[in-house]
């Protein structure tokens, strides 16, 4: 039996995604958000909410672009610390000891540590109530080696991508591999 919770910011997996930007004096920022996700195949994009009080709105605002940051499991304390820290008050390139890399096609950082790098021009935002939506349209994706399977395609067991669960407040890695997509489901599919 299923008991109703009401509405809550509740979804599995929730990304925990490192966002970088430059400020309007060209300083790097980055910032950690779980609310995003994929949202158009073509042109591809993804979208991720900010509030418009953090730093890196009114950075995404100027320069119309950002960078997703993947982080592994090892890198969880300082994507959180990327969270906790203002870029109001502290250099959080600095603080952390990551190193901010320019983008060459969008007008933001990437961070050279982080695995998987999504390179993300804005092209439509909206306003969501205490959110701001921002679409952006992925130009590249840069991804470090170790962690590429045989086909030069990101292997998630490599990446160990950090996951956030917004109801306890927790990181999370990824679970085991269930099985093969539009494969597992073809003898339920051969029923009907």
């Amino acid at each position: 039996m299923k008991k109703s919770i009401g509405p809550k910011t509740l979804v599995y997996p929730t990304p925990a995604w490192c966002i970088g930007t430059y400020d309007e004096n060209g300083k790097a920022n980055a910032m950690l958000v779980a609310w995003g996700g994929i949202c158009c195949s073509n042109p591809i994009c993804v979208t991720i909410s900010l509030r418009k009080a953090t730093y890196s709105y009114g950075n995404v605002i100027e320069r119309g672009a950002y960078t997703i940051n993947i982080p592994s499991e090892e890198q969880a304390a300082v994507a959180d610390y990327l969270g906790i820290a203002s870029g109001k008050k502290v250099d959080k390139f600095k603080e952390s000891g990551l190193t901010p890399v320019k983008s060459e096609l969008v007008d933001a950082p990437y961070i050279e540590e982080f695995p998987v790098i999504l390179e993300c021009k804005v092209l439509h935002s909206f306003e969501l109530g205490l959110h701001t939506q921002f679409i952006g349209e992925v130009l590249d994706i840069k991804v470090e080696e170790t962690v590429m399977d045989e086909k030069g395609m990101p292997d998630i067991k490599k990446v160990n991508p950090v996951t956030y669960s917004p109801d306890a407040g927790n990181y999370y890695g990824i679970g085991r591999e269930l099985g093969r997509a539009y494969k597992i489901g073809k003898e339920i599919a051969k029923k009907s």
